[in-house]
């Protein structure tokens, strides 16, 4: 076989100059030579042919409409799971109007803790499931399926009622949701490994950051729709309260519009070239077509091998030796992999502790800035609408700004420091918030404010997309689904032992008496997240197939 002069380092394949400009520096050719020297024909042409993927030509349609697709899921998701906060206020009032003192328009911590982690225990398990399969029957077989389960979960939540005889409307609705859970599980693993294998190394992360963040905006949506829908039974809700009845329904059940509006689309989508390849083991189905947006230029083409170093006639003619893949139980048993694994699940999971536990204090903010009011004394609609005000401008002080500060950053600084500097700073605001509680409340409400707005800021601007984005470019591509989903899943997990656990010891010995501990408790777990984010390796400005080398794929 004839070699071509330059080497794309981290492909370990001999290739053209025009193709190298647009990949990493080349290095020594001599010593790339000598690493090639076992390794047989068919994996080298198979990376060479995935390294051209990353010279497809960016933002033609085919891309928008997948980013369109994917961007909506996670704004339908986040709606659907922050919702629930609004529904469990109205649920109050209609359910405990009649009831007396404290107890007077609120719903039982047992049955709001329920209805509320329901979401995080149905995703913990769409995680793990979805994304085994996404590996096993393709990405977007799957990921349509995941759709469809949320879209009929979602309508079936806003019909949720007592049983004459038997488990009350709170039993019912946790079931729907915990299954709407799952169909929202999918979306992690597969919308991170369909954007990640359709990205280019130079826009990957940023289009992984972009879809996410639309979640931002559907913790937004969700109190601008309740507070239309608020407005409309305005006057009818006041001279009856039963009327809410109305309101919490038409606010779950709007959930499924967006889902609904892009559900053809997604049917429409297709695997990427790379995971068919990898299910075809056939060198000639790995095709770049326009339809795809993976077409390469004229000039591009005119860069490929040359006649005389055909890559599947020297296959044929050296005939390389069998060698057989790993299996997952294989690959992930050895450190150097499973680390990685560790390192991001690990690192969700301390997030998503203090992300789903920082809400403890969101009442404090909205009272502080004037929208809470008076639960028994106040309208029913005043008091709703004044809330979801007070959630709105919450939103936009810090977590909207920081998913977009990731975004337009993470190419330039890099996934690794991103989620090392945002657990750092976060470490450092709450041992304040947690050790001087009382102190900046008791002094200066502005200060605890900006403090709690900068951990906001700095939980979307760091890790909570970082903690997304690079389970879906860290691992192989025929387990990036089943390792995103773990990672994903571990995070549920921080989000149940928050909401289910944590949330529960906030009133140990007085009304919010226990929150300052709590926030030593997160500091911690920043810490942690910090730690073991060394384990991680850095995935800017690296192919796929660069950040995991083939190779470590098959048994020696």
């Amino acid at each position: 076989m004839t070699l071509v002069p330059e080497i794309i380092e981290g492909y370990n394949l001999p290739i053209d100059g025009t193709l190298a400009e647009c990949l990493t520096p080349a290095t020594k050719t001599e010593e790339i030579i000598e690493t090639n020297a076992d390794t047989d024909q068919a994996l080298l042409q198979r990376q060479y042919e995935l390294a051209r993927l990353d010279r497809s030509v960016k933002g033609n349609w085919e891309m928008i409409k997948r980013l369109t697709v994917c961007g909506v899921a996670f704004l339908n998701d986040a709606y659907d799971m922050f919702a629930i906060n609004i529904v469990a206020m109205i649920l109050g009032f209609v359910y405990y109007h009649d009831a007396t003192g404290s107890a007077k328009n609120t719903v039982p911590k047992k049955w709001d803790t329920l209805i509320k982690i329901a979401v995080q225990v149905g995703c913990l398990l769409g995680q793990l499931v979805m994304g085994r399969l996404g590996d096993k029957v393709g990405r977007t077989t799957v990921y349509s399926a995941s759709l469809m389960i949320a879209i009929i979960t979602t309508i079936a939540s806003a019909f949720s009622s007592s049983m004459v005889k038997g488990i009350n409307v709170f039993v019912v609705l946790f079931i729907w949701r915990v299954l709407l859970g799952f169909g929202i599980g999918g979306d992690y693993p597969l919308t991170a490994t369909i954007v990640s294998e359709y990205g280019s190394v130079y826009n990957r992360g940023k289009l992984m950051a972009a879809v996410f963040a639309f979640q931002g905006f559907g913790n937004v949506l969700a109190p601008i729709v309740s507070i239309i829908v608020m407005a409309c039974f305005k006057s009818a809700v006041d001279s009856n309260v039963l009327y809410l009845d109305y309101v919490w329904r038409i606010i779950i059940g709007v959930g499924c519009i967006p889902g609904v509006c892009t559900l053809y689309w997604r049917l429409c989508l297709t695997d990427s070239d790379r995971f068919r390849h990898l299910n075809t083991n056939d060198l000639s189905s790995l095709q770049l077509t326009e339809s795809e947006g993976e077409k390469l230029s004229t000039d591009d083409q005119s860069s490929s091998i040359p006649d005389d170093a055909d890559v599947n006639t020297t296959t044929q003619s050296n005939a390389p030796r069998h060698r057989q893949l790993k299996t997952f139980s294989q690959y992930f048993g050895e450190w150097k992999h499973l680390k990685v694994l560790l390192g991001t699940s690990i690192a969700w999971f301390s997030l998503d502790v203090a992300f789903y536990g920082i809400n403890l204090n969101s009442a404090i903010v909205i009272s502080a800035i004037g929208f809470s009011g008076d639960i028994v004394t106040n309208s029913p609609s005043s008091f709703i609408i004044r809330n979801c005000l007070g959630n709105i401008i919450i939103n936009l002080l810090g977590s909207v700004p920081g998913y977009w500060f990731s975004v337009f950053s993470i190419e330039r600084l890099g996934r690794k420091r991103i989620q090392l500097t945002g657990f750092a700073i976060l470490t450092v605001l709450y041992v304040i918030l947690g050790f001087a509680y009382h102190q900046i409340l008791g002094k200066s409400i502005g200060a605890f404010i900006f403090i709690f707005s900068a951990a906001q800021l700095f939980q979307n601007f760091g890790p909570n997309v970082t903690t997304f984005v690079i389970p879906g470019e860290v691992f192989p591509t025929r387990f990036r689904a089943t390792a995103h989903g773990i990672s994903a899943a571990a995070g549920k997990l921080g989000a149940i032992v928050a909401q289910g656990g944590f949330l529960q010891l906030a009133d140990i010995g007085g009304k919010s008496s226990f929150i300052s501990h709590l926030l030593q408790i997160f500091a911690l777990f920043m810490l942690i997240g910090f730690v073991v984010t060394f384990w991680i390796p850095e995935s800017k400005g690296k192919a796929l197939e660069e950040i995991c080398d083939p190779n470590d794929e098959y048994q020696q």
